[in-house]
């Protein structure tokens, strides 16, 4: 097989166990809530409800990844980046050991950060070494390869996580045999990652942040993908929870498989279209792909609230064949996660390779996907804390409401800063 081949092929399994135990994390999350009944503490003299302990659920992890972004993405310009994705594969394989320990709110918030640190290690170096081997005019295409073959896995596995769950006796001695299935893939993902890849001979000696944070192309970028973080964080962390906690909290108490179906819907379409999207990015220029597919996420996030009214009008079932008894909601709910995959798989690849051509050609590609990380940190550290406090003491819709928003005011900020900097023809011609 040709040396290339092998080593995106390597690549692409990094990116499907990486998702594997990524997708079952957030879709056996419900779970986690109703087992440990996150209640309000007392810390340092200060109360913090339930809701911030079910946001810290969330946030304990994306904390953990805005820590880890400058040194890992520095270190895999400065060193090998094969040698810096394999460690963060490894410790990977020791964080989702860990999780069927947890049996405290804190433990479980620990083990996310665990998490955190390896996810972005291994996301970063995977999609800095994919836009470091691929050819200028072909990055978009591999890119949207490598984010199918996570979603192929985020299918696999939320469909797995739901059904071992059920299958298990739904308590907490199910997800000792789940996260043991994890830590096996991830392990011998990175055995053969590290037999695949070939050294990494890129050297980018200083700091490759402070010249790449002034590129114009990715101001311009990072002016939506603040806002935009809020957004994707929010609602895709809380449609399996709306799906699967009790009605109660608010949600729509569906069985672990039905909360898995969800999650599926969405991991599915964007698995389809991102290779196809991605090549016709390549040809067809990246902005426009950006601002119709951050646009129409916003919409179908402020229609997942509506799931219940538009079951209802529509006369759907509330019963289906294997799931049982569920609610008119549940067809509508499935169709508008798939919508939200259809949405991302436009924007998504065409905003990774515009990263990677601007770090490739100014040099330290990882500290261009490191700066994309951080944009993203703010919002998906505080939109969690935000989401749980929404859903506690507000609503459930609330937390959809302010997704959506925040999606359509991120594109409308990027248009206007993308006609500032290249001229009002550049969503057309970027």
């Amino acid at each position: 097989m040709d040396d290339t081949k092998l080593q995106f092929y390597a690549l692409y399994l990094t990116r499907f166990a990486g998702g594997f135990g990524f997708i079952t994390l957030v879709t056996l999350l419900p779970k986690f809530i109703d087992y440990l009944e996150p209640s309000a503490v007392t810390l340092l003299g200060f109360s913090l409800s339930a809701g911030f302990v079910i946001g810290m659920y969330k946030t304990g992890f994306t904390l953990a990844q805005t820590l880890a972004v400058v040194p890992l993405a520095w270190g895999g310009d400065r060193f090998d980046k094969r040698l810096v994705l394999v460690g963060s594969m490894a410790l990977g394989v020791v964080a989702y050991a860990l999780f069927p320990l947890a049996d405290t709110s804190l433990s479980f918030i620990l083990a996310r950060g665990l998490q955190g640190v390896a996810v972005t290690g291994a996301g970063l170096m995977s999609l800095a070494l994919v836009g470091e081997i691929a050819d200028e005019g072909t990055r978009a295409n591999h890119i949207g390869k490598a984010n199918a073959s996570r979603f192929a896995s985020s299918i696999i596995g939320a469909a797995t996580a739901g059904g071992l769950y059920d299958y298990f006796g739904s308590d907490g001695d199910a997800f000792t045999p789940i996260f043991a299935l994890i830590t096996v893939i991830l392990a011998v993902a990175t055995v053969l990652t590290w037999l695949s890849l070939n050294p990494d001979r890129t050297r980018i000696h200083g700091f490759p942040f402070s010249d790449l944070a002034l590129n114009r192309r990715i101001i311009s970028l990072t002016s939506f993908r603040a806002q935009y973080a809020v957004a994707v964080t929010l609602v895709r962390t809380w449609v399996p929870i709306y799906a699967g906690v009790t009605a109660a909290s608010g949600g729509l108490a569906y069985g672990a498989l039905a909360v898995s179906l969800t999650v599926i819907a969405e991991k599915f379409c964007n698995m389809l279209l991102q290779p196809y999207t991605g090549r016709v990015s390549d040809r067809s220029g990246r902005a426009l792909f950006i601002f119709f597919g951050g646009g129409l996420y916003g919409l179908v996030a402020l229609a997942v609230p509506f799931s219940p009214a538009i079951g209802a009008a529509l006369g759907l079932p509330s019963t289906l064949p294997v799931l049982g008894p569920l609610s008119s909601a549940f067809i509508p709910l499935v169709t508008l996660s798939g919508l939200l995959g259809v949405a991302d798989s436009f924007r998504e690849p065409a905003s990774m390779a515009l990263f990677a051509d601007e770090g490739t050609d100014d040099g330290g590609v990882a500290s261009s996907f490191g700066i994309r990380e951080l944009v993203w940190r703010p919002g998906s550290v505080v939109a969690p804390l935000l989401g749980g406090y929404l859903m506690a003491e507000v609503g459930m819709e609330w937390v959809f409401y302010v997704g959506g928003v925040s999606a359509i005011t991120g594109v409308l900020t990027f248009l206007g800063v993308l006609s500032y900097f290249h001229g009002p023809s550049a969503l057309t011609e970027w």
